[in-house]
């Protein structure tokens, strides 16, 4: 079968791929500009140390911290919140590996010279935040079964990006769509666990 001829594009699909084009540069400096701006935080020893440690926090010490506190918080009622916090996090450290290879973003320390890496990777990608997706995705069953613990959620979850994106390892939209993309996954899973169970 002969291939048939691909039409071109009309000038509005041009005009229109054009502002898209444009509109994504825009976004992409924007977003670069703004590492540039948090990772000024981490200029002075306690910004570094504090961004160097919440980010090694996020690797997994936190997680232990964290069960005390669920405990101390919803008693027995823990045992499932902790179930459902080490489910979530093992199916989203499935996942974020895999969209991570798929989109292929550079961390911004390789994007701009000028940005210095604070410590070493774990992966080479920048998009999605991995950090902040699986911590979203353990506290979302914590802030479902304990209302009351949505303010300290939100600030452990700025705390995370601000590490994330002050040692220059992300991007301010990848660890936004991280968060999203955690609480998305792991909202469902968890309503029907805890209805089940």
């Amino acid at each position: 079968m002969a291939n048939l001829p691909t039409p071109e594009p009309t000038d509005q699909q041009m005009m229109q791929a054009t502002l898209r084009m444009a509109w994504a540069q825009r976004l992409r400096s924007a977003d670069l500009a703004a590492v540039h701006l948090i990772s000024r935080s981490a200029r002075p020893k306690i910004g570094r140390v504090s961004a160097i440690a919440i980010s090694k926090l996020g690797n997994s010490w936190l997680y232990l911290i964290i069960v005390p506190i669920i405990f101390s918080g919803l008693g027995r009622e823990g045992f499932r919140v902790i179930f459902l916090g080490a489910l979530n996090a093992g199916l989203l450290h499935l996942m974020f590996p895999i969209i991570k290879r798929k989109i292929g973003r550079p961390r911004p320390y390789q994007a701009d010279p000028k940005l210095q890496s604070l410590l070493t990777v774990l992966d080479e990608h920048s998009f999605p935040s991995g950090h902040t997706m699986t911590l979203s995705g353990v506290l979302t069953p914590v802030v479902l079964v304990w209302p009351g613990a949505i303010l300290s959620a939100i600030v452990l979850l700025l705390l995370m990006a601000w590490s994330r994106i002050a040692t220059a390892h992300h991007y301010p939209s990848d660890t936004f769509a991280g968060a999203i993309l955690g609480i998305v996954l792991a909202y469902p899973l968890s309503i029907l666990v805890l209805a089940l169970w």
